[in-house]
């Protein structure tokens, strides 16, 4: 759970999962969006999957990146069990 917290705390993690909301992405669909390299792109992407928050899925070239609905509802979840 620290590390889906953690991808949460930056604003760009934050920015790529409102993008993966509507639409399934590759890196360079994503890439496009922000004003930085592609090594920096596929750091952000690479720690948004080692927390679970998105997943990928190879089509021909491209890899696509999905939100993972599963860890959402997951954390989701966990912060309900501090409400009273």
């Amino acid at each position: 759970m620290n590390d889906v917290f953690k991808a949460l705390n930056d604003p760009t993690h934050r920015e790529i999962l409102k993008m993966l909301r509507n639409q399934d992405m590759t890196a360079g669909d994503i890439g496009a969006q922000f004003q930085m390299t592609a090594p920096s792109i596929s750091h952000h992407l690479d720690k948004l999957k080692r927390a679970g928050l998105v997943t990928t899925v190879k089509q021909g070239q491209f890899v696509l990146y999905s939100i993972n609905t599963t860890i959402v509802d997951d954390l989701l979840q966990y912060i309900l069990t501090f409400k009273k």
